[in-house]
């Protein structure tokens, strides 16, 4: 059996207890490790809580070398550790089906994760529209289409969730010699690095509905959500540019149409209470 199991967003404690027995019965475990981390639990402390040896999963292992991980599971039991929910990346999906080709089964534990907890923001989740994603930009590729997603929301008067780029172990091309593979430093995009890149566009865009998206837009930054130490300020796009959010992992709301409960709770996390209009 193939179990893949939520870990939740803060730390070791967040597993839920059927997952935490499934992990202790299962032969092999391997955690994720490339989408999301778990901000306050190191890879010997999950080991120790868990008492289960932990095989690391990078992206390389997840998408090409899959067979590591499901081969095992023909015969054993095998736990696919996954931070928030298993099932918050297509990736995770695509391990699922190579499991069904191989006549592995399956089975999800789910767990709490952004997309759910993103409502402590006071935003209702039922007035959310897309999920987007930014990426970082890179000095020749500066992608533009994630802001037309945002705006698209914004003219259906919905909130717009942004997960933020996070780069683990990935390649540096530039540094290839011979073969061997030469990896980037983990880099996490903040809050501030995301609203820039989106004003940039703003200011550039000829194309750009300034109407629904602009410097004064309201917004909400998110860090570490789901720990004690969570932050989440709200204000305008212009203001939350250059507030300081902290430690990784951040996210970022940007806010549709009001309902006054959701500006009420808004005006709570607010820098500036004047920038939240009274409805």
């Amino acid at each position: 059996m193939l179990y893949l199991i939520g870990l939740g967003l803060g730390d070791v404690t967040d597993i839920t207890v059927k997952g935490l027995e499934t992990v202790r019965k299962c032969d092999k475990v391997f955690l994720e490790a490339y989408t999301s981390l778990l901000l306050n639990s190191e890879l010997d402390t999950l080991e120790k809580y868990y008492d289960k040896e932990i095989t690391i999963a990078d992206r390389e292992m997840v998408e090409s070398e899959s067979e590591l991980i499901l081969d095992p599971a023909l015969t054993q039991d095998v736990a696919f550790l996954v931070v928030g929910d298993p099932l918050g990346a297509t990736t995770h999906t695509d391990i699922i089906l190579r499991a069904i080709e191989k006549g592995i089964s399956y089975r999800v534990i789910h767990n709490a994760s952004i997309m759910n907890a993103v409502a402590s923001t006071g935003l209702q989740l039922y007035n959310f529209g897309d999920t987007v994603s930014i990426c970082f930009w890179k000095e020749n590729w500066k992608p533009t289409s994630f802001v037309d997603k945002i705006i698209k929301n914004l003219r259906n008067g919905l909130h717009v969730l942004c997960l933020l780029d996070i780069r683990v172990k990935e390649i540096d091309w530039s540094k290839m010699v011979r073969g061997n593979k030469v990896y980037e430093p983990p880099s996490y995009m903040s809050v501030n690095t995301a609203i820039e890149q989106i004003l940039e566009i703003i200011k550039d865009g000829d194309n750009c509905d300034k109407e629904f998206l602009s410097e004064d837009t309201l917004c909400v930054g998110i860090a570490r959500l789901g720990t004690e130490g969570q932050v989440i300020k709200s204000g305008t796009l212009k203001r939350m540019a250059t507030e300081d959010f902290g430690k990784p992992l951040h996210s970022l709301c940007i806010v549709g149409k009001l309902h006054a409960l959701e500006a009420d709770m808004l005006r709570h996390f607010a820098v500036d209470k004047n920038d939240i209009p009274v409805i």
